[in-house]
């Protein structure tokens, strides 16, 4: 991938802010390799937690002869444990997607770049995946600052046009990470057999999950009038209109409870939901209102 394609993914002004960022969970989960994350559990670093007495197969070296001395009691040393999270980025990449200047699916991979580099850099084990790949089509494991051009040259790689339903992909998802961890969807959620059954996949998967629905400013303020045919990118289903201002309001009335309704649904699932529209610069959309939702600090 070229330098130009790099700077559009990740400027110097992003990677400044990003730097001081880390990924975040509300959820404790078993790394399988120590990394700079704090665990709430507790094993062998540097930082005191806490004693406990001793019991038979507990590992003599963490017993304090001090205490043992005082006392005439065995009594094990408990340390702060580090632990690496598993964060993953999943893009939607259909036909819908690119739309817009710049189109949503450039966005969503601006974002997926700009949270992925916050984990690579923390040592986090980061995979990036789109909707469209197969059960057995798993994303390779990133990890450390050497990744970065890997991961930049696998998001910039990604192009419209990978069909597959919302939860065909998501379910798909699941099926090739049975690991728990960070799930970031960055979708437009827009599926003619809807989102629930997709992002009901996310609740029985018990993963910390984000979905972050991005739409074209077009969409969210359309700028058209008169007599228009419609064509859907992804089905190619067509409909003509008469567009007006009481349509115009009634569409405003629709993409309201659409949104709405998608907000609500995660908030009782306990997922994390955010609309952005691709005008909104990313190191805004990170700094800012993700870290108010809590995915990075």
């Amino acid at each position: 991938m070229s330098t130009a394609n790099n700077s559009n993914l990740l400027s110097p002004e992003l990677l400044a802010r990003l730097e001081r960022l880390e990924i975040v969970t509300r959820k404790v989960f078993r790394g399988r390799m120590k990394g700079e994350r704090r665990s709430k559990r507790k094993g062998q670093s540097v930082e005191f937690a806490d004693f406990r007495n001793y019991v038979a197969g507990d590992d003599l070296r963490l017993l304090d002869w001090n205490l043992y001395a005082r006392l005439d009691k065995l009594i094990i040393k408990l340390f702060l444990e580090e632990e690496d999270l598993h964060f993953y980025t999943l893009i939607d990449a259909s036909m819908s997607m690119g739309f817009g200047e710049p189109t949503k699916l450039e966005y969503a991979k601006q974002l997926a770049a700009a949270l992925s580099f916050v984990g690579l850099i923390r040592a986090d084990r980061v995979r990036i995946e789109t909707l469209g790949q197969s059960p057995s089509e798993r994303g390779p494991v990133l990890r450390g600052r050497a990744s970065v051009w890997r991961m930049l040259e696998q998001i910039g790689a990604i192009e419209p046009g990978r069909q597959a339903s919302l939860a065909e992909g998501v379910k798909n998802f699941c099926l090739r990470n049975p690991g728990r961890g960070v799930v970031v969807l960055i979708s437009d959620l827009m599926d003619k057999d809807g989102f629930e059954t997709a992002l009901r996949y996310f609740v029985s998967h018990q993963v910390d999950c984000y979905v972050i629905q991005v739409l074209s400013q077009e969409e969210l303020e359309p700028d058209v009038k008169g007599d228009l045919k419609l064509v859907d990118c992804e089905d190619q289903d067509e409909a003509e209109v008469s567009v007006s201002a009481p349509l115009l309001a009634r569409y405003k009335q629709t993409l309201d409870a659409f949104v709405g309704s998608a907000q609500d649904f995660c908030t009782r699932r306990g997922m994390h939901y955010l609309l952005t529209n691709n005008q909104l610069p990313v190191e805004e959309l990170v700094a800012k209102h993700l870290r108010r939702r809590g995915l990075v600090r």
